[in-house]
């Protein structure tokens, strides 16, 4: 992009400016400077000229650059934050007041302009509603000392919540299905709502960008240098149409542009949507490494021409909205050293239901959003666990007698691999009421889906109460959790204790404890070469 002079203060010189008698005061000899004669108020003259030019140019430039920021918040789309029903809540803060940082990355697949059809299909899907075929969670250390980004394949089947589109008023129930569905039942706003329900996790942000998008950065950037270990050609083949159009010679190959979003959506080259995903965090891992080498944060130039790449590509939630939140989320995320990033794919197993689908996998993908929630280290370099993390402050307001404490218990066991309990709220309120919580009841409006078990509470009087409640079945005190969705106490058993009437005691992760099938990749590891599926070789 070509720079403008005005934003950077070149191109503006001061005209010369005769010498002018000073106002309120009679022309003197020395005014008028003959050979050799001595001008008195010369110096007062200049200084006064300059200070005048000086202050005209200071205001030109900041009104172009002021103008050009406005350009660029211009460019900017926004949405809402969550557009469905989300129970997270944002993480307590460590020992130093920190807390993490969540974004969640999605990848669309809309068609909703000629450029997009061009880059990613036929005209016909021109207009339907869009899916979100690539998903990342990428969560920012409360130290800022570490990154990890968990990738969720686009045909895992989990609970979608109720969500509302923020742009039609459109409503759309719950619904279970593949998570790439969520992006057309809400837009981002009920991807992360989605993405929230199945991890537990607040997600602060949401960033979305289509196949024009990518082509625009992965052009400002320069080229990513990419890694294959055999020729590859992702084409149509008989009985397998479809393929992203990626042709490279084996070795290592620079991509930008359209050839990098052939490289981050093929994915019957590599064999799976999982494999797809391992090669999306090679080309991320590269990026990053690129830019750090380009420094652009100091590189006016490259910052630009980044910059108006990334408004004009990047659809974000309302709270990110301009520049200046933007450069301070990059600022942010450049402070971690590549080898303290560490890329994942969520752990996952066939559907039962459909062997094209894929489902979490259990106790892994539960480590790995234990570990994303304690807000634990990925690449094992951090310290030991809970040593950033602080329990909530007792209520102050103190709990009633525990026979005065009306207590709701809700059956939330069901998940997206398993079946609910049946009878969980009936047994767990009769436990409180063998504990002296004479008020306790069953809520007998059917199962629901929650991955963890979780103690809500309406209002500030009742936290006493919802702690009290919650310490009684040894539940810990980070999950009791202030709510308007309730009308009072609330016990929401989870999918995490399907058996027992005292909540099992939950491991602390460990730094580094990521399951064998998370597929960890570092940032800093630049070796890393995919693998070609045999029919896509040439």
């Amino acid at each position: 992009m070509a720079q403008s002079s005005s934003v950077y203060g070149e191109g503006t010189k001061p005209g010369a400016v005769p010498g002018e008698p000073v106002p309120g005061r009679p022309a003197g000899p020395g005014d008028g400077g003959g050979p050799g004669g001595r001008r008195p108020g010369r110096g007062r003259r200049v200084l006064r000229w300059s200070a005048t030019s000086l202050s005209v140019l200071i205001l030109a430039t900041a009104g172009a650059g002021y103008l050009y920021y406005e350009h660029l918040n211009g460019n900017i789309e926004k949405g809402r934050r969550s557009s469905g029903d989300s129970k997270a809540r944002k993480s307590a803060p460590n020992a130093a007041g920190q807390t993490p940082l969540n974004i969640l990355l999605v990848g669309s697949d809309s068609r909703d302009s000629d450029e997009n059809v061009k880059l990613g299909g036929a005209r016909k899907d021109r207009g339907n509603p869009p899916l979100g075929d690539v998903q990342m969670l990428i969560h920012l250390a409360a130290d800022r000392k570490s990154a990890a980004v968990v990738s969720i394949p686009r045909d895992t089947r989990v609970d979608i919540p109720k969500c509302t589109d923020p742009r039609t008023g459109r409503t759309y129930p719950p619904v279970n299905t593949i998570i790439n569905a969520s992006l057309a039942r809400g837009g981002a706003g009920c991807t992360l709502a989605t993405w929230e329900n199945l991890t537990g996790v607040y997600i602060d942000h949401w960033m979305t960008i289509d196949f024009a998008g990518v082509v625009k950065m992965a052009d400002a950037i320069g080229g990513v240098e990419v890694c294959v270990r055999q020729n590859v050609w992702d084409r149509p083949l008989p009985g397998v149409p479809g393929g992203s159009g990626l042709k490279l010679t084996a070795g290592r190959n620079k991509v930008q542009g359209e050839q990098a979003l052939q490289w981050l959506r093929t994915r019957h080259a590599w064999g799976s949507d999982p494999l797809r995903a391992r090669a999306q965090h090679m080309y991320m891992n590269s990026m990053i490494r690129t830019l750090k080498a380009q420094n652009v944060f100091t590189d006016t130039g490259r910052l630009t021409d980044l910059a108006e790449a990334a408004t004009r590509s990047l659809h974000v939630s309302e709270e990110l909205g301009t520049v200046e939140k933007l450069y301070d989320l990059g600022t942010q995320l450049k402070t971690v050293p590549t080898d303290r990033i560490t890329m994942t794919t969520l752990p996952t197993a066939e559907d039962p239901q459909d062997r094209n689908h894929l489902v979490p996998a259990g106790a892994d993908a539960d480590r790995v959003w234990d570990m994303i929630r304690d807000d634990v280290p990925f690449d094992g370099k951090g310290g030991k666990p809970g040593a950033r993390k602080t329990e909530p402050q007792a209520s102050r307001d103190p709990a009633a007698a525990d026979d005065a404490i009306g207590v709701l218990v809700r059956n939330a066991t069901r998940s997206s691999t398993l079946g609910p309990v049946s009878g969980r709220a009936g047994a767990i309120a009769r436990e409180l009421v063998g504990k002296g919580f004479t008020k306790a009841a069953a809520d007998t409006s059917g199962a629901r889906s929650e991955e963890r078990t979780v103690v809500r509470y309406p209002s500030a009087e009742l936290a006493g109460d919802a702690q009290r409640v919650a310490k009684s079945l040894g539940i810990p005190a980070s999950s009791v959790r202030r709510s308007t969705d309730v009308s009072g106490v609330t016990v929401v058993v989870g999918a995490d204790w399907r058996t027992g009437t005292a909540y099992p005691k939950q491991p602390a992760p460990k730094a580094g404890d990521l399951p064998g099938d998370a597929d960890a990749l570092n940032g800093s590891d630049a070796g890393q070469c995919m693998d070609v599926y045999a029919p896509y070789r040439w």
